[in-house]
């Protein structure tokens, strides 16, 4: 049982340690959210850091409110997006250790 427990203990420290680096990680990689066929795009990190927002010329008309719904449903396709990726990101990173449901490991979760 001791061993078991050491173990454990050995594998949740190399997850910490992995999961340090994924999370470093997860600030390069970068997802774009796009809304109107491509007229409005946001490019964000998978931490959620919004890098650029790019509007297509054509779309700065007069209907300033259909503008700001189209910004608005790219940046929640790039946050949907930014989720998996760092949602996939963590689950390579904690698929080796069985963890039971519901469990809660500190410095992990």
């Amino acid at each position: 049982m001791k061993g078991q427990i050491g173990n454990m203990m050995q594998q949740v420290q190399r997850m910490q340690q992995d999961m340090q680096r994924a999370q470093e990680e997860l600030a390069n990689i970068e997802v774009v959210g796009q809304a109107g066929g491509g007229a409005v795009k946001v490019t964000m990190t998978a931490r959620m850091d919004v890098r650029r927002v790019q509007i297509d010329p054509a779309m700065a008309g007069d209907d300033i409110e259909m503008l700001e719904d189209l910004i608005a449903a790219a940046m929640n396709d790039a946050v949907n997006k930014a989720n998996q990726a760092s949602s996939d990101k963590m689950s390579s990173v904690t698929s080796g250790l069985p963890i039971p449901p519901g469990m809660k490991i500190p410095g992990l979760f």
